[in-house]
């Protein structure tokens, strides 16, 4: 267990301390905040490499190898899923709460107009639907190859020799979870303004992540590469907050329509019970001191 502790270990104290130092500094008021938390998605990455590097586990399997022969299904689903079941996790959220639902995107207008910028809501929201669905992957995939290195690439395939598959995806998942924590305080995706925040927000966080993580699991696992994890993980970042332009009036994050939700996210819920499911089927390696 010593690579997988070595690991965790740098990746939070690494993410962490740069995070409460970004706190320090006025948190998410920091203008330069986004591109920190940018930063912050290369940690894993770079926490692979120390960890391969101190324990002298060189660099091989490293999880890089596309292996499209084959698997060119598996990309299919990696690249158009996550927007699928963030538009299907909306599409119920609006069934259920239909007045909630703004055909003329009047949130996104009056954003533009307060900003001085005299566009159509609506064309505006096409050209970036399109592109959080065919682009988001690929535009996104460098960040978040870096997180998928360290959790799809590295963390899970070392749970998998010591766990059952679906054991060693949802510890994948809580840690993932965990890691979000000091950015969840600073009110990322769920804000502050809740009872218990923000232990409530790092909870709902890491249950999404258990969920999610265990569709990028079998996505990378089915190809032996993180890159369809990563591909899926930038399609998700690019496509999460496209609902909310639809929505009239405040959204709150624990229920919809963003996939952080309990509705928003139901279609991720429904995948990630599915490919819990599936990785029944699936043997642990079971190899190798880790």
């Amino acid at each position: 267990m010593k690579r997988i502790n070595l690991f965790i270990g740098l990746t939070f104290v690494l993410t962490w301390g740069a995070a409460w130092g970004l706190m320090a500094s006025g948190g998410l008021q920091n203008p330069y905040a986004q591109l920190v938390f940018m930063s912050f998605m290369l940690i894993p990455a770079l926490s692979v490499i120390l960890t391969r590097l101190i324990t002298a586990e060189g660099f091989k399997d490293m999880r890089l190898e596309p292996h499209f022969k084959g698997n060119v299904v598996w990309y299919l689903a990696a690249w158009f899923l996550p927007s699928l079941l963030i538009l299907a996790g909306a599409a119920l959220y609006f069934l259920i709460f239909p007045n909630t639902f703004d055909p003329s995107l009047s949130t996104m207008a009056a954003v533009y107009q307060q900003q001085g910028i005299e566009l159509q809501a609506k064309s505006v929201m096409i050209t970036q639907m399109l592109m959080g669905i065919f682009l988001a992957p690929a535009l996104n995939f460098i960040p978040a190859l870096g997180e998928e290195l360290g959790w799809r690439g590295y963390l899970l395939p070392k749970l998998c020799e010591k766990f059952t598959v679906p054991q060693a995806a949802l510890a994948t998942g809580v840690v993932w979870g965990l890691w979000h924590a000091p950015m969840i305080a600073m009110g990322h995706n769920y804000g502050l303004d809740y009872p218990y925040a923000p232990w409530g927000g790092i909870a709902a966080m890491v249950v999404f992540c258990i969920f999610v993580g265990a569709l990028f699991a079998y996505l990378s696992l089915k190809v032996k590469s993180a890159i369809p994890a990563a591909l899926a993980h930038g399609g998700l970042n690019g496509m999460a907050a496209a609902s909310v332009w639809f929505h009239r009036g405040p959204a709150d994050p624990f229920i919809g329509p963003f996939p952080t939700g309990i509705i928003g996210g139901a279609g991720f819920i429904a995948a990630g019970l599915i490919c819990f499911y599936l990785l029944r089927g699936r043997e642990s390696t079971g190899k190798g001191e880790n």
